[in-house]
Order: C-alpha cells, then structure tokens, then sequence
C-alpha cells in the first residue's frame, strides 16, 4: 500500500502531461513526427513482438490508435487489442480510429498504468469481451513517459499469461552519425513530457529471455522484445 501511495503521488506531480495530450488529442497524429521518425519504431516493435493469428495484445500507451493497423494484420479479426491509455482524449481519437476501419475487435480503457489495480481491468476487459490474460504486451513511447515505470511493469505484466511476449519501443539520444540531431530528440522529447534517459527497455533486457535487439534512426529509438521469464 505504501509502495502505490507514493506511486500515486509520483504520478500526480505530471497533471500537465496528461492535459496536454488531451489537449492536443484531435492534432497528435499530425504534429507527433509520426511518419518521418517514429512510424518506423512501430513496425520494428511489431516485427520483434510477433503476435499471431488470435491472440490478445495490450497496447500500453496506446494513445489515438497509431499501433492498431499493423497489430490487426498480425491478429486478424479473430485476435483482441485491449488499448490503455490515461488521457480520455486519446482515446476518443483512438475508438474513431476503430469505428471507422470497423474493427469490432478493439477494447479501450481509460487508466494509468502506474495506478490500475491488475484484477480491476482484468474484469473490465472481460466484460468488452476479451480475456482476463494477454497473450503480449507492446509500450511504444509510453514507458518514458510514466513516473513509475517499475510499477507500470509491475501491473502491466500482471495484466499477462506467463509465456506471454513483451515489446517495449522507446527513445534515447542518437548515436554515431546522428549525435548532431541530439538537440532536436531531446527539444521532441521534452515537448511531450518523455525522460529520454529513461531507458525502460531494460526491463526486457533483465526479465524476458529470448530477447530480439533492434534501432532505428540513429540509435534514437530503440527496440526490445522478448518472452516473459518464468519465476523460479
């Protein structure tokens, strides 16, 4: 209890944060970079998490939709991505999204990672008819963004069946060549309230096995996905 009253309070120093993604919601498709840089993370992560024909993929973070095209080519109409996100805002970009290339199979849910209770969602993703367990979990650009990333792990993986995959997708400074453009990922990153230093895709590195490694322009987004490490 106290570990989530302290992650509670964390999280309430970043009111701004979510209002500004609220605020922003109907633009963010436009303004994010989405095509010229960070398009390119997701299809990496989806390649590196593999989820087939039929399974049900949380997308953590899932902010208006960007990741639903490419999952529901892995899963097909058969498969579930249950969306979460904090910011009512998003999410109503993201529900027009589904409406419009009508996929019926697309759960949304207004919540905050770092406080969800596992067992709460759980239920409420089986009341839109999905199942209480995924099968992967994909964070892209989300993680670095939360002010509790172990206690987002913590219920992000609770929310998982134990063989289940994970994807996390984020940002660092670039390398090599691209260290010039070091400027303009930190100005980018800080205009949407993510900790470059953050680094959240360790967590796969020290808790999946199987781990695939992937970057992309110039080192600045970096991928990882791996399957969840059984306990003992």
């Amino acid at each position: 209890m106290r570990d989530r009253a302290a992650a509670a309070e964390r999280t309430r120093r970043k009111p701004a944060i979510r209002d500004k993604y609220t605020l922003f919601a109907p633009f963010y498709d436009l303004l994010s970079g989405e095509y010229p840089v960070y398009h390119a993370g997701r299809v990496l992560g989806i390649d590196a998490l593999a989820p087939t024909a039929g399974q049900q993929v949380l997308d953590i973070g899932c902010g208006t939709g960007l990741n639903f095209p490419l999952l529901q080519k892995r899963i097909g109409a058969s498969g579930t991505i249950v969306g979460i996100d904090r910011s009512a805002g998003m999410l109503r970009q993201a529900r027009r999204r589904a409406r419009a290339r009508g996929w019926e199979n697309v759960i949304l849910l207004q919540a905050d990672m770092v406080l969800l209770d596992p067992g709460s969602i759980a239920a409420r993703i089986q009341a839109g008819r999905g199942a209480a367990v995924s099968d992967a979990a994909l964070a892209t650009y989300s993680l670095s963004l939360m002010a509790d990333r172990e206690q987002a792990w913590t219920n992000m993986t609770g929310l998982l069946s134990a063989d289940a995959r994970v994807g996390v997708v984020d940002m660092q400074d670039p390398v090599g060549w691209a260290r010039w453009l070091t400027p303009l990922a930190r100005l980018a990153c800080a205009l949407g309230g993510s900790d470059i230093t953050a680094a959240p895709w360790q967590a796969v590195e020290e808790r999946c096995v199987d781990v695939l490694r992937a970057s992309a322009r110039g080192g600045h987004l970096q991928i990882r996905a791996g399957k969840m490490m059984h306990a003992g």
